[in-house]
């Protein structure tokens, strides 16, 4: 019989899903089943569990007909679990390193009924609390077995059931199944432990509880924490079938739940305010009718002092203390605030002149009234007309044509804009103005962090790439490469997108947990792509013919991406090498990003130099070259998803994967799941060409899925489907 049964509940976690299932089936200890039950998830969760079935026997994927709630879930997982024991575990938290084995040999020495295991809050920045077994156990409880009834304070351990490892045949046994509505957890987990004869701790962090900073019903508000009541009632109810034997557990779960509920009473972010008076008249009754005959321990200070005024039922001196504790904490804030560094608040007075004068007219031109025709464009820090927002730009004068749109560009970008597109020059009042006025605002990067979002206004995030790289707050965790990120005024920024075109599903999940917000994913393919996915053999030539390349010449093209945790960091690549094993027939065109210096190829922009080989770094419109190019040769550069929708070969060339990945941070191994050949030398990468390795079998093969896998929206239909949506607003 298997070990352990660990049963997955799964629904709307596409950005966590793939960090839940490694950090289980990535461990060591491998005597496990894994079942993963899809509760009719409307994202691509199904698609990610599929993927991962596939290539791991020991995930069992379980797909309800309609949507049964996670205590449902979990029920309908348990139903069909086949180990010794069970552990439920959420799909939006992952497990430690070594956690398994440690569960395992645990469960092996002891045997128990329940294992509880220690925990930390993960919270969206990456901040961890302390471990949570020290409130219930200021010492270490070491391997002890005990009965919660003579250990009460056991109790005090997080009420959720994904920290605790049961015996499936005591649980079957017991009859116990989780109830539905929010805050199941609660009206299982305490029968289980007083149920329990046998249990034990294990003092070792196994489970990382992510604290998320949307989504998760705990920054909900809604009448549904109403649900909590029936929870505690269903917990009371079943130690009132056991009579007196459970007696000495009462105080403390009273205890518990008199706390829980002024908890979520105190909570802001959870119940309406309208309902405040309610759900304290709610608590109060459930404090008079379950109130051990015997009383409990009152804690003193302000806390004690809120269960004394619940007892009493008096509410306006309840809602007036809590008025005065949230006022306390602003002035505590204020305080704080006043006392930042007198060199802040200098270089603050110092903001005078021109600027100030165009914030303050951006600020009046907010209170004006909105222009419910413009659509305000802007792409890679108002480069020009570009990327994505172009491509939306061009479609939606086609489907939308009353939608008046507008670029922002700098000053020196100006002249490159093409003719009969409407422009701002950023930094001007024109500029000012449109901002604060433009009901759409779309971009490929965000507007900055002096933009307000003002309330009727639709803000698009197209983004400019798939992510191979870390991205947004999953940077913290690689801090070397995100040395210049501000995450809380990234996070306001976040807080302004009201969508967020992806590439494919795989950018979807990687963008919701990057960038936590409330926006909607627009899984569309990118727009910019159309023209790839559409192109035909006369675009192709012309494109080739605009260059210069002459018909039956070979292109390939270099396109290496930008390393920030690197400055000045330039590849082993010896372009004249190169191009004499590509021969007297080949062109090597070769770009580095936007971000860097032109110089670091050593080539004039442009120009023809050692013969077949030049610098295409300063030329404007990137898929002019795909489209000419034969072969890709790229490193971590989205560049490749773009390419990869023509289908032709491209070269992985990542001298410097191992480093990359540790410093700065990817989410998945490009050179484990490439595009197609990989070099790992220099040397390498010139016998790619040599042996035609750039194009056999196996690199067709590894092209054929990594297109099945990112390329599956590119059907030239991109930009019409966000126009329809985010524009037009049309739904389906």
């Amino acid at each position: 019989m298997t070990l352990i049964s660990i049963v997955v509940p799964v629904y709307k976690v596409q950005g966590y899903l793939r960090e839940c299932l490694d950090s289980i089936l990535d461990q060591s200890f491998t005597d496990i089943e894994v079942i993963a039950v899809d509760d009719c998830s409307p994202d691509s969760s199904g698609q990610i569990l599929a993927e991962y079935a596939a290539r791991d026997p020991r995930l069992r994927v379980l797909s309800l007909p309609a949507n049964a709630g996670l205590g449902g879930a979990r029920n309908a997982g348990l139903d069909v679990a086949t180990g010794e024991y069970v552990w439920f575990l959420d799909s939006d938290d992952w497990l430690t390193d070594g956690s398994l084995r440690a569960v395992a040999n645990r469960l092996r020495d002891t045997t128990p009924d329940v294992l509880i295991v220690d925990h930390v809050r993960v919270f969206w920045n990456f901040h961890e609390s302390a471990s949570a077994l020290r409130q219930a156990f200021p010492t270490s409880p070491g391997a002890e077995v005990f009965d919660v009834r003579t250990r009460p304070e056991t109790l005090k351990v997080l009420h959720t059931a994904w920290n605790k490892v049961t015996r499936r045949q005591f649980l079957v046994d017991l009859g116990l199944r989780f109830a539905d509505g929010w805050y199941e957890d609660v009206s299982f987990t305490f029968p289980l432990l007083v149920a329990a004869e046998r249990v034990t701790v294990l003092d070792r962090v196994c489970v990382n509880y992510r604290q998320r900073r949307t989504g998760a019903i705990t920054r909900t508000r809604s009448p549904r924490h109403f649900e909590m009541f029936d929870h505690w009632g269903h917990t009371f109810d079943w130690l009132d079938q056991r009579g007196p034997q459970v007696d000495a557990v009462r105080p403390q779960l009273f205890a518990l739940m008199i706390s829980h509920y002024l908890m979520v009473l105190g909570h802001s972010g959870r119940l309406p305010p309208q309902l405040h008076q309610q759900f304290f008249a709610r608590a109060h009754a459930d404090y008079q009718r379950r109130l051990p005959p015997g009383g409990y321990p009152v804690p003193g200070g302000v806390e004690g002092l809120k269960r004394r005024l619940l007892a009493a039922n008096r509410w306006r001196t309840f809602a007036a203390l809590r008025v005065g504790q949230r006022a306390r904490k602003k002035l505590i804030s204020t305080v704080k605030r006043i006392g930042r560094p007198v060199k802040r608040g200098l270089r603050e007075l110092a903001r005078t002149g021109r600027r100030t004068a165009l914030l303050g007219y951006y600020r009046i031109q907010l209170r004006l009234p909105m222009d419910q025709s413009m659509a305000l464009y802007a792409a890679y820090w108002y480069r020009g007309y570009s990327c994505n927002p172009a491509a939306i730009y061009a479609k939606a004068a086609e489907l939308a044509p009353h939608i008046n749109g507008v670029w922002v560009v700098r000053r020196d970008r100006a002249a490159s804009m093409p003719t009969g597109v409407r422009y701002v020059v950023a930094g001007t009042w024109r500029y000012y103005r449109a901002l604060a006025r433009a009901k759409w605002l779309i971009n490929n990067v965000n507007f900055p962090d002096y933009v307000r979002k003002r309330p009727g206004s639709v803000h698009i995030q197209t983004h400019h790439g798939t992510p191979v790289k870390v991205m947004g707050l999953d940077q913290q965790r690689h801090p070397v490469g995100a040395a210049s990120m501000n995450f809380p005024h990234l996070l306001r920024r976040i807080d302004r997108w009201d969508f967020s075109v992806s590439a494919n599903h795989f950018s979807t999940q990687m963008w919701e947990r990057a960038y936590p917000g409330d926006f909607v994913s627009l899984d569309t393919g990118y727009p910019r792509n159309d023209r790839l996915a559409l192109a035909t053999d006369a675009d192709v030539a012309a494109a080739r013919t605009a260059l210069g390349i002459g018909p039956g010449e070979r292109v390939v093209l270099y396109l290496p991406t930008h390393r920030e945790h690197q400055p000045g960091w330039q590849p082993d690549f010896d372009a004249d090498a190169l191009a004499e094993v590509l021969g007297p027939d080949a062109w090597l065109l070769i770009r580095s990003h936007y971000f860097h210096d032109r110089q670091r190829t050593g080539r004039a922009p442009d120009a023809p130099a050692s013969g077949r080989i030049r610098d295409m770094s300063s030329y404007p419109v990137v898929e002019d070259l795909y489209l000419a190019a034969d072969v890709l040769v790229t490193d971590y550069s989205s560049a490749m998803f773009d390419y990869a929708v023509l289908d032709r070969p491209i070269v992985i060339y990542a001298p410097d994967a191992e480093a990359y990945a540790m410093a700065r941070g990817v989410y998945f191994d490009i050179t484990a799941e490439p595009p197609g050949a990989v070099a790992t030398t220099f040397g390498h990468l010139l016998d790619v060409f040599r042996t035609g390795a750039v194009g056999d079998d196996a690199a067709v093969k590894a092209r054929t899925q990594f297109r099945a896998r990112f390329c599956h929206l590119d059907d030239g239909r991109a930009a019409e489907r966000v126009v329809r949506r985010a524009l037009l607003g049309e739904q389906g």
